[in-house]
């Protein structure tokens, strides 16, 4: 007889954990759209949420430490005059946030220290190029303000945030709606999935398939794509009989998947956040009320299913904590930020550890808030690989940095305008100066008239 032999992982025993009421951020009407997008996102400084707003867009942004009941009458971004579809947080800024909406615009802002004390309305940068809404936003991971767009005209944009430019526009490539787009760990490939059914990797800089797959999940519901540190390609969708699937597939050879997991039968799109420091992904499923989370090794089956943290109330959106925000002393891998309909609950993922010394073996050196590239080189063709830090003595942010715009272009046509005003006004004076000589002539000749008529 076969003993089973258990698979020794030193994240087998994660947990997750609902922070208590008093940290949770109450009293905020999330966003009721129905896109499938996380409708959250956090950094170490803020959590930002998509929320329900009366003739246009908004979203709040809130200090982490802003716990309990949120006044209603607390500020919002509300500069949008569509509905917001998805907000993404500067990885080089924490001060610095990007949001796509129905509009058509995608808006760059700046939160000032310590949160918004009045609405803000004005966008450090608007940038416009897309035809119908936008609905998918990614920073490069390395290059500073570089910013990845994708709209519902199945067009993909690179913008060049500090110049306000869009410096690539991939047009061609999708047939059919984006489901998701992201970079691979240091931007030199993107990742899509298209409601064409098909999963395709990008150079970004000339807009080619570098590798496609047909059909990766044979359902016709939304799929989902996120690379994993080492190159691979991790997809959630659905199976022809609507059964929600995990596969992880090779990009260099992609007619068959390495693994192919069928998980449920829920209707909600799943949500795929990888941490590429412990090669765990969580999966998040909008309308669930759980997480379940895979390890994924080099050795078969390649995804292994670790547990599920599961809740009384379902999700309507999910953000997820960098690295550097993390309470390292406590064991903590993951934080999540749970959308409820009327609040945004933390949720934990601990690994049990008696000591409270620094763990190396859960913390190795995890991406930082530095860039490696600036945008003109990243455009130019230069790959950055990205900074690292350590997590041993905890991450301390630095002073916010003021987000630095290059006004050239727009000072330029500024200048160019108001030379033409400046030439406009001088022509308004001379014909003032006419008309005015012309009205002095004419009384000097009704003058004249009427002496000769006296005269006679």
């Amino acid at each position: 007889m076969s003993r089973k032999v258990v698979r020794t992982s030193k994240f087998r025993h994660v947990f997750g954990q609902a922070v208590k009421a008093d940290q949770c951020y109450d009293d905020i009407r999330i966003s009721q759209q129905t896109w499938d997008s996380n409708f959250c996102s956090v950094n170490p400084s803020f959590v930002a949420m998509i929320v329900e707003a009366s003739g246009g867009g908004a979203f709040i942004v809130l200090p982490l430490s802003k716990t309990g009941r949120i006044d209603m009458s607390t500020p919002t971004v509300c500069g949008h005059t569509g509905p917001v579809l998805d907000i993404e947080w500067c990885p080089h800024n924490d001060h610095v946030i990007a949001s796509g909406s129905e509009d058509c615009s995608v808006m760059i802002w700046q939160i000032p220290e310590g949160g918004l004390t009045s609405p803000l309305k004005e966008p450090v940068v608007k940038l416009d190029g897309h035809s119908k809404r936008v609905g998918i936003l990614s920073w490069h991971p390395t290059a500073r303000n570089v910013l990845m767009s994708a709209g519902c005209d199945n067009v993909l944009i690179l913008w060049n945030v500090a110049r306000g430019e869009a410096m690539v526009r991939i047009d061609s490539v999708h047939t059919d709606l984006i489901y998701s787009a992201c970079w691979n760990r240091n931007g030199s490939q993107i990742l899509t999935s298209c409601k064409d059914k098909k999963l395709r990797v990008l150079n970004p800089r000339q807009g080619a398939v570098i590798a496609e797959k047909d059909k990766p999940h044979e359902g016709s519901r939304p799929i989902r794509a996120v690379f994993m540190s080492d190159g691979k390609v991790l997809t959630t969708g659905f199976s022809r009989m609507s059964e929600r699937q995990v596969a992880l597939w090779d990009p260099k050879n992609l007619d068959e998947p390495l693994t192919l997991q069928e998980l449920d039968t829920s209707s909600g799109a799943l949500l795929p956040f990888y941490d590429p420091d412990t090669s765990i992904v969580y999966l998040c499923g909008k309308g669930d009320s759980s997480i379940r989370y895979f390890e994924v090794t080099d050795e078969a089956p390649y995804v292994h299913y670790l547990s599920m943290y599961s809740s009384k109330e379902s999700q309507k959106g999910m953000g997820y904590m960098p690295k550097r925000g993390l309470e390292v002393n406590k064991c903590e891998i993951a934080r999540f930020y749970k959308l409820h309909e009327r609040k945004c609950e933390p949720v934990v993922m601990t690994v049990p550890r008696k000591s409270d010394l620094f763990q190396e073996d859960l913390y190795p050196n995890t991406i930082g808030p530095e860039p490696s590239v600036e945008a003109d080189d990243w455009f130019d063709g230069k790959d950055g690989e990205p900074v690292f830090i350590s997590l041993k003595d905890g991450f301390v942010a630095a002073k916010p940095k003021e987000f630095k715009v290059i006004k050239s272009l727009m000072a330029t046509s500024s200048s160019a305008a108001s030379s033409h005003r400046q030439a406009d006004n001088g022509d308004v004076q001379a014909l003032q100066a006419e008309v005015k000589q012309l009205k002095e002539a004419m009384e000097q000749l009704t003058k004249r008239v009427g002496e000769l008529e006296s005269k006679n």
